[in-house]
């Protein structure tokens, strides 16, 4: 969805990340090859592969329906189509 986001803002005449910071979500390998290289949540898929069958497996085995919640990890890759933002508008008589 953020590569579509990307292609729509660009259409529109709108510039990434200078009117609009851009993150999507799962890293996929493409994200650093688009222009501008697309910032990204980074998740672990074998982790949350792992933990699901597991959790399939203990009901089947006749486990009670609620598990105990498991947490994984993210990881935020900073790349080009995210910026701090830019600073407040000055108005008159703030310096």
């Amino acid at each position: 969805m953020a590569i579509g986001a990307l292609r729509a803002l660009r259409e529109a005449g709108r510039d990434v990340p200078g009117d609009v910071g851009l993150v999507g979500y799962d890293d996929i390998p493409e994200a650093a090859y688009l222009w501008p290289p697309l910032t990204s949540v980074r998740q672990d898929f074998g982790a949350a592969g792992r933990r699901s069958l597991d959790l399939l497996v203990s009901q089947m085995r006749g486990a009670p329906r609620n598990p105990e919640v498991t947490l994984i990890g993210t990881e935020l890759v900073v790349r080009e189509s995210s910026a701090p933002p830019p600073p407040p508008p000055r108005g008159p008589g703030t310096g």
